[in-house]
């Protein structure tokens, strides 16, 4: 897409326009051949070319909210609507590419604090309107498209922004919600400190994002996940403002109240601010690679690792992609993925997996010690050593994935992500399951494709598997979405796996986690919402699963 087409259509990428790559020549010829597709070119839908309907909201709604925000910063433009009709999930992405308006805001809000907020809530039950919190919009799972037939309006709250404050002595920060994870991640490292959480939304995503979907990045296995990170959080309900989990890291005064904020998804709270725990700052990071000859042998080595090397001894990041994924990866890779493969094959390892770690530390001595505790449970199980830029490339083009699925959609791919959680022990079979149902439902539409997975996050009880699977799309991509996430979602409760490890519930998996949560769990969720939001004005439809 080059910057022309930019300033005259809608963002309907991932991130950056500016960073939108290719697929290479030869991997996209052989994809056409692998997956049977026809030379396709669909550019996005230009902005001039849409037509969106007025505002629904009457002239007192919109004047009660104008006056509570300023004119400034009630946004009712197309661009600013449109770029809030969704987030990033394949339908939101389909809608956006085919100019489809439905799902657009009929404005976007700008406060500039939690009375605003407050106000807005207000605002919203008194008028009947519904309010969306919109921070970095990189939701995957539905988790910011309108499913309520009431005028809805999308609060964002990039004007939240900011380090609050950096407590260097109990190793604390505090970010209003807004605050894109770069612009977090850069200000520490200013003070010589880091959160370490890198998920593939990182370039785009917030702080409140993230802890409102109970986030995972890439070098959770050392740092954590962002629920792990969170020791206190400020946010706006309707039925008041709460503040959770400043006065102690720890306490034992009745249930952790933190979690209600905590993956609320925008159900229940509109987070404004969160207090975080933060690193010093590495000085220097150990890159290393290997291949097994399985996808079971690398998983039985990163178990072996997080279970005996405990969570000072094992990589910061652990990443295992299967052998189709591995396979996909040395394609995109072009002439270096070609003659590692030869390699490979050399070395009898046909169906090879590939393993990448990294370890962050204070020092090249202490990083590479830490490594060299992993090198004996490494072999064991049959790794092969691979030249460490293997793994300095991957960090270097890690949050280029999304980017690549938007210019395999142009072309015709249908292409999708999801992933889920297990013990050690349930480990293989859901593999097995999820890969299997992935695989039939595709097979099923005339659509047969690739199915890759790999391992991003560990455990000491267990992991998690992250799927990818490509397919030419089909006449109706919208109907052959759900048909295989239908499949893949039940597939994942019947092998007792979690719906979702850190892409959130949104709409997507909400009818499927009273199987995970239980129907008293289910009872629960509906109770803190309508406590804290009566009418419901915030989020309909996401999290909360409805009554059967």
């Amino acid at each position: 897409m080059t910057l022309e087409e930019v300033g005259r259509s809608v963002w309907w990428g991932w991130g950056d326009p500016a960073r939108a790559g290719s697929v290479p020549a030869t991997a996209l010829r052989r994809l056409r051949d692998e997956l049977s597709l026809s030379e396709v070119h669909r550019p996005p839908v230009a902005l001039a070319d849409l037509s969106l309907p007025a505002p629904r909201w009457t002239p007192a709604t919109r004047d009660a909210v104008t006056a509570l925000l300023g004119a400034d910063h009630v946004l009712t433009d197309p661009r600013a609507r449109m770029e809030h009709a969704g987030g990033k999930s394949y339908l939101d992405l389909l809608r956006a590419r085919t100019g489809e308006t439905a799902y657009a805001p009929d404005a976007v809000l700008l406060p500039a604090d939690g009375e605003q907020i407050a106000g807005v809530l207000a605002l919203a039950a008194e008028h009947g309107f519904t309010v969306i919190p919109y921070g970095g919009g990189t939701s995957v799972v539905g988790g910011l498209t309108a499913s309520d037939p009431r005028p809805h309006l999308s609060l964002d709250l990039r004007r939240l922004a900011g380090l609050v404050a950096l407590d260097e002595v109990s190793g604390t920060a505090t970010f209003g919600a807004g605050t894109r994870a770069i612009d977090a991640e850069r200000a520490l490292r200013e003070r010589g400190w880091t959160l370490g959480h890198y998920p593939q939304s990182y370039q785009q995503a917030s702080i409140g994002g993230f802890v409102a979907t109970r986030s995972a990045g890439q070098s959770s296995s050392g740092y954590g996940r962002i629920d792990d990170m969170v020791l206190a959080a400020r946010a706006v309900t309707p039925a008041g403002e709460v503040a959770f989990g400043e006065r102690s890291p720890a306490t034992a005064a009745g249930p952790r109240l933190l979690d209600l904020v905590v993956g609320n998804e925008g159900a229940c709270a509109v987070i404004t601010q969160a207090t975080l725990r933060v690193h010093r700052a590495p000085s220097a990071t150990r890159h290393a690679a290997y291949a097994f000859p399985s996808f079971e042998a690398a998983a039985a080595a990163l178990r072996e690792m997080v279970q005996t090397l405990g969570h000072d001894g094992q990589p910061d990041v652990t990443r295992v992609s299967d052998a189709d994924e591995t396979r996909v990866s040395l394609m995109l890779a072009g002439r270096a993925g070609r003659v590692l493969g030869s390699y490979l094959r050399g070395r009898r390892m046909p169906d090879a997996s590939l393993m990448i770690l990294l370890w962050h530390d204070s020092s090249d001595a202490a990083a590479a010690a830490r490594a060299k505790r992993a090198t004996p449970i490494l072999r064991a199980h049959g790794a092969v050593a691979l030249p460490a830029r293997i793994a300095r490339g991957w960090e270097h083009g890690r949050f280029r994935a999304p980017y690549l699925r938007d210019e395999l959609m142009t072309r015709g791919v249908f292409v999708e992500t999801l992933e889920t959680a297990t013990t050690w022990s349930n480990l293989p079979r859901l593999y097995a399951v999820v890969r299997q149902a992935i695989s039939t439902a595709l097979a099923s539409l005339d659509t047969s494709g690739i199915v890759q997975c790999h391992i991003s996050h560990v455990y000491h009880s267990g992991a998690s598997l992250y799927f990818t699977y490509l397919a030419r799309e089909a006449d109706d991509p919208a109907e052959q979405w759900r048909a295989v996430k239908a499949a893949a979602s039940s597939a994942i409760v019947a092998a007792e796996g979690t719906i979702t490890h850190h892409h959130a519930v949104g709409r997507d998996h909400r009818d499927y986690l009273e199987e995970e949560i239980g129907e008293v769990g289910a009872r629960i969720l509906r109770a803190v919402k309508a406590e804290l939001d009566p009418h419901d004005v915030l989020n309909p439809g996401v999290l909360i699963p409805p009554v059967s």
